[in-house]
């Protein structure tokens, strides 16, 4: 049968299995394992699911998922975010604009110390959009902060979509993570620039929402100045370990993560949170995310042979070939197709499912691979708050009650400026991302 023919059937079966609500692991090791049925015959699956799934998810840079999950767990399940979210209250003084610019800071610091963009989404979620709501935001657009902010973790160290491209790659970890910091924060201001258009639109119409009762007063959280001192200083010392330590030469990224889990752990205990049910809960969600990405990763695999035996990357590079010799045509190109993927699909799918199809090309066009894996980071953080599958909106909207359409209505103006801006300039001055990792030592 002709590869274009199998080619055509797979790409089908992809979709068809998708739109019916599979997982996507089951997806592409089916879709895979078919292909390679109709390509090569029924000889070649002996070799395949013999020790090579077991040989891809057993490798030392993947112990960094479940250390850094790990220490997200410790971290969320020790009420450290409400106790953060209170000193934002208390520096915000009343003041509407300072308290949504800080809510979205709170969002990346906590990225980058928990890597996990719904758990953020969802902690967010629960304690700031009742102060946001207080303080004249309408409730999508609170929604809105709340996802966006939590989606930050997709770009700011240590962010798990980094580590997989990094894997599947071969480019070292700690590098992405260094170079994603200049465009995680450039995402970051973006987004608050977005907000306070928003806001500014929507002063006029608060007032007499906030009159006719629909804000719902509560108490606020109050905190022990111990506690706080203790929480900052535990924030302040885990972004040191992940960013001094890695960008110092002083920890591996695995290293630092397992420094973070510890010291997250230590800290739960001084803040008396460690029980029974503390070390089952952190536990057990560790295992789920980590079991989830080793299976994407195992299909994934199955999925890349059959994308290789079909030559499918050498007629994508064939279609591409009259831009060519304009490489940002071409990445403007594989954005966009980028971006549509993540709207629809779960990022560390996404990741490892485009990666064999795109590397060639990235070759090809002698683009920077560690530049790639910042963009597509950037990428995926966009997609988990775009329709229909952006996790970190379905994840506020569960907490808070607040109907998805509106707040994905407010998500899509984030990600198209961040499309537009960030990686616009991204494209045009590579440098944003390769000057800090160049200067490592």
């Amino acid at each position: 049968m002709s590869s274009l023919i199998v080619i055509g059937i797979i790409l089908t079966m992809l979709v068809l299995f998708l739109s019916s609500g599979l997982y996507i692991h089951s997806v592409l090791f089916a879709s895979g394992v078919i292909g390679l049925i109709l390509l090569e015959g029924f000889s070649t699956l002996p070799g395949l699911l013999g020790n090579e799934p077991f040989n891809r998810v057993a490798s030392y840079t993947l112990t960094t998922i479940p250390l850094y999950v790990l220490m997200a767990q410790f971290i969320l399940h020790s009420d450290i975010v409400k106790d953060i979210f209170h000193i934002v209250h208390k520096v915000s003084r009343g003041k509407n604009s300072i308290l949504g610019i800080l809510t979205m800071c709170i969002g990346g610091v906590l990225g980058a110390v928990s890597g996990s963009g719904t758990a953020t989404a969802a902690s967010l979620g629960q304690v700031a959009i009742p102060e946001l709501r207080r303080h004249g935001y309408s409730a999508p657009l609170a929604g809105a902060i709340a996802a966006a902010g939590g989606s930050l973790s997709g770009i700011i160290p240590p962010s798990i979509i980094l580590i997989l491209y990094g894997v599947a790659t071969e480019t070292p970890v700690g590098k992405l993570f260094i170079g994603a910091i200049i465009p995680g924060i450039m995402v970051m201001i973006v987004f608050i620039l977005v907000m306070l258009v928003y806001l500014k639109l929507q002063k006029k119409e608060m007032p007499a929402e906030i009159e006719a009762g629909l804000i719902n007063e509560q108490a606020p959280h109050t905190v022990s100045p111990i506690r706080l001192f203790i929480v900052s200083f535990v924030a302040m010392l885990i972004m040191m370990i992940i960013f001094g330590g890695i960008y110092s030469g002083v920890f591996t990224p695995t290293e630092a993560g397992a420094v973070g889990a510890f010291v997250g752990l230590v800290t739960a205990f001084v803040l008396g949170k460690v029980n029974a049910r503390f070390i089952k809960v952190s536990i057990v969600e560790t295992l789920k995310l980590t079991g989830m990405v080793m299976l994407i990763m195992i299909g994934a695999q199955i999925f890349g042979r059959f994308v290789s035996l079909s030559l499918l990357p050498r007629k994508l590079l064939s279609l591409l070939e009259p831009i060519m010799d304009t490489p940002a045509l071409v990445l403007i190109v594989i954005s966009l197709v980028l971006f549509v993927l993540f709207m629809f699909i779960e990022g560390a799918a996404v990741i490892l499912m485009s990666i064999p199809v795109l590397l060639p090309i990235m070759t090809a066009l002698q683009v920077d691979l560690l530049w790639f894996g910042v963009f597509v980071g950037i990428l995926c953080t966009i997609g988990l708050i775009t329709p229909p599958v952006g996790l970190s909106v379905y994840a506020v909207s569960g907490v808070s009650k607040i109907r998805l359409e509106p707040i994905f209505k407010i998500g899509m103006v984030f990600a198209l400026a961040v499309l537009v801006i960030v990686c616009g300039l991204m494209i045009a001055f590579p440098s944003i991302v390769t000057f800090l990792p160049d200067s490592m030592k």
